[in-house]
């Protein structure tokens, strides 16, 4: 590769080199190479083409899942993973849950489907609710066996039964 690194706009590098903004010149490229390389689905065919003259520059990025089944795969494992959560399901489960409280439930549930590893702070803050409140949702989850914790409770993972 031997395009020189020079500043296009001067005016616009010296803005953002003095607000901090700007990193040395030339390393943009190298990051730009080693990422497509840690790509999934990265091969020497799909190299970033970078071309320049005295007064253009041009970067070609090739889409790595082009020609692939990749996305294909992962869609169909989170499809797989989903666990379908209705409040007629929790409310057999907790009849004495009011309608608010079967909402919140199945919120917490949601959301240890999407991201297991969801902290019960999380939890607490996107629900909006008190540590003493988030603490009994997760207790009554775990009494009726609907959820369980997996692994240590900084570092584990929630499990849906």
């Amino acid at each position: 590769m031997k395009i020189p690194s020079k500043r296009r706009n001067p005016i616009l590098a010296d803005i953002f080199s003095r607000l901090k903004c700007m990193e040395r010149r030339g390393s943009g490229f190298k990051k730009i190479l080693a990422d497509y390389e840690g790509q999934v689905e990265f091969d020497e065919t799909k190299m970033p083409v970078f071309d320049a003259d005295n007064d253009d520059f041009t970067l070609t990025l090739y889409n790595l899942n082009y020609g692939t089944n990749y996305a294909t795969q992962v869609n169909e494992n989170v499809i797989e993973n989903v666990i379908e959560i209705s409040e007629e399901k929790i409310k057999k489960l907790m009849p004495e849950y009011s309608k608010k409280k079967l909402a919140k439930a199945c919120e917490i549930l949601k959301m240890i489907s999407e991201t297991p590893n969801i902290s019960i702070d999380e939890l607490r803050i996107a629900l909006d609710v008190t540590d003493r409140t988030i603490a009994r949702y997760i207790s009554e989850l775990k009494d009726k066996d609907i959820i369980e914790r997996k692994g240590p409770d900084n570092g584990g993972e929630w499990k849906i039964k």
